[in-house]
């Protein structure tokens, strides 16, 4: 194949399909064939806002970061990986030189190229270029679509195993119910959870939070007329105690908490939820001035840590749990979309004439952005394939 179409965000709220050139590849890197693709936020805030804080969208950008493919072509140097081989995308890279890279933090590179991170390209493309140690095989019995679901699975390895230090028997309180948030309670359970208390305050994340890994949930009340926000979380937080049986001590008390929220109510509430000398990790991307309790932090000698991404041996650890079969990841696949046939040329023809179904990707993100799909069903997670693929097989 000579062309390399793309899914590409040209300004805000307007998307396109573009011909790229096909990447070449260096001595150490590997060129994918991207099949399937899932939808981050990021991706959904780039389209709507055109940033996320102090990364703008000033020249078009080929969305997308949540892939896996087929190894295409490797280059000379490269000895573990084959054409043809099944792999998972890690889309992240970085220096291999400066300080952080060397200490074993490399997503804390100053010069990492991220995937739809402005101003480099991501995944939605037919080809994407990466070092080949990123590109991790897939064994027997895991999908090319669980394959995709390694990125934001990674996010809560991070969260969970590598920054929170959760172990077997200890308990995690995680709020925000959305893919991060199941994903982080999905490696606790994976790692021998006592207690998983999903907290968030729309009713049907709840209950899929319930059935997907949490054994208790909780859904925050509104604040009372009058009440500030500091004091409600307060209420909150005895609520969810009495609720549960939670104590700030002991067997009973919560030892690592994340949010996945972002949200200001959300932050505040942990403070109060979690045990003493225990754990707080922030993943969640919201407000970044929030009113927080140093008090607390200091009395309780909490370890309050922020979550960026993913480092070393989350991928790897993300996959072994699935090959395991310790985490599950297709009940969060809630949606499915073809990105292009092999009838991609009709579609650059036809694409806004109704004449070939083939602009799904556009379809994929909409459902996103609005959190239900044309089916009415809410959207977890959305995973485009394609463009090789075709739409009978998705």
């Amino acid at each position: 194949m000579s062309d390399n179409p793309s899914f590409v965000l040209q300004a805000i709220d307007q998307v396109a399909y573009e011909q790229r050139p096909i990447p070449d590849i260096s001595s150490e890197q590997v060129l994918i064939q991207v099949k399937k693709t899932g939808i981050c936020g990021s991706d959904v805030h780039y389209l709507v806002h055109g940033r996320i804080g102090d990364f703008v969208v000033n020249d078009p950008m080929v969305l997308g970061h949540e892939s896996s493919g087929i190894v295409a072509k490797v280059g000379p140097n490269v000895k573990h990986l084959k054409v043809g081989d099944r792999v998972a995308v890690e889309p992240g890279a970085t220096c291999r030189a400066c300080e952080a890279c060397k200490v074993g933090r490399y997503n804390l590179c100053p010069d990492i190229v991220f995937a739809a991170t402005p101003p480099y390209d991501g995944t939605l493309a037919r080809f994407y270029r990466v070092p080949a140690d990123l590109a991790y095989p897939l064994p027997d019995g895991v999908s090319l679509e669980d394959g995709a679901m390694m990125e934001p699975l990674a996010v809560g390895v991070h969260s969970v195993s590598n920054l929170g230090g959760f172990r077997a028997e200890q308990s995690i309180a995680v709020f925000g119910c959305g893919p991060v948030g199941l994903l982080c309670m999905a490696v606790a359970k994976a790692l021998g959870a006592k207690r998983i208390i999903a907290v968030d305050i729309v009713p049907s994340r709840l209950e899929f939070a319930k059935e997907y890994a949490a054994t208790h949930t909780y859904a925050p009340v509104a604040a009372n007329e009058g009440e500030s926000k500091v004091d409600c979380s307060k209420r909150n937080a005895d609520a969810l105690k009495k609720k549960i049986g939670v104590e700030d001590r002991g067997l009973n008390a919560i030892d690592l908490v994340i949010d996945a929220s972002g949200a200001e109510a959300s932050i505040q509430t942990a403070f109060h939820v979690v045990k003493f000398g225990g754990t707080f990790v922030q993943v969640g991307m919201g407000n970044p001035n929030v009113t927080i309790n140093v008090g607390m932090l200091m009395v309780k000698e909490l370890v309050y840590k922020g979550s960026f991404r993913y480092g070393p041996g989350d991928y790897p650890l993300a996959i072994s749990l699935v090959a395991q079969g310790k985490i599950n990841l297709k009940p969060l696949v809630t949606h499915r979309f073809a990105l292009w046939c092999s009838l991609f040329k009709y579609t650059l023809n036809n694409l806004y004439t109704g004449r070939f179904p083939f602009n799904q990707a556009i379809v994929a993100f909409i459902a996103t952005r609005a959190g239900k799909g044309e089916d009415g069903k809410g959207v977890i997670k959305a995973i485009i394939s394609g463009p090789d693929v075709s739409i009978d097989e998705v």
